[in-house]
């Protein structure tokens, strides 16, 4: 799933890389379905593995990804409504705007890769980071795209459309971000236990 979320978020940069956003919309819904389809398909494994039983570490592992499933579907969900968003919005956006966007993406793109390494490893380091790079850098950016929004509501009046879009992108942006935080820290209890952080560190 998170090699499809991956999928959609370049989808995005390539676009930009482009100036071409006609048939984003189109190509991020395929992907989305692609991560529908494949949640239920791991929501099945994991379901039929409970019923086997499993050595401890084996069902907190199934546990782990069962309870991720949601977070991640949601991850698909929000990168297709930036992606629809973005299709309908470029024409009319300007370039600043896009600008704002793309570091988001690039952010959420890393963050997206040091989490799927988390998960294939275990590894607390990279879940850390995942966490690490959304509480320092994506939620600045996406406060910084918020008050642009509103400046843009203020000084240009007739942008409503365009300013209210893009403030809605920073939102979704924003939640995804912090799906993929939910999974890191599922990783990070999953490899260290409950006990608190501070004490690990």
């Amino acid at each position: 799933m998170l090699s499809i979320i991956l999928e959609q978020l370049d989808a995005v940069r390539d676009a930009n890389d482009r100036a071409e956003f006609a048939g984003l919309a189109s190509r991020a819904r395929v992907l989305e379905r692609e991560t529908n389809a494949l949640e239920l398909e791991i929501e099945d494994a994991c379901l039929h593995a409970f019923a086997s039983g499993l050595e401890q570490e084996e069902l907190n592992f199934a546990l782990m990804v069962f309870r991720s499933l949601a977070n991640l579907e949601r991850v698909g969900d929000y990168a297709f409504s930036v992606a629809r968003d973005l299709e309908t919005f470029a024409p009319r956006a300007r370039s600043a705007t896009l600008q704002d966007v793309l570091p988001i993406i690039r952010l959420l793109s890393e963050m997206v890769e040091r989490l799927a390494y988390a998960f294939a490893e275990r590894d607390v380091v990279a879940a850390r980071q995942v966490m690490r790079l959304d509480f320092e850098q994506v939620d600045s950016l996406y406060e910084q795209m918020q008050r642009a929004s509103l400046t843009r509501l203020v000084e240009r009046p007739e942008d409503t459309e365009v300013a209210l879009t893009a403030g809605r992108i920073s939102r979704n942006l924003e939640r995804l971000g912090d799906h993929l935080v939910n999974v890191a820290e599922r990783v990070e209890t999953l490899v260290l236990g409950k006990l608190p952080r501070a004490q690990l560190s």
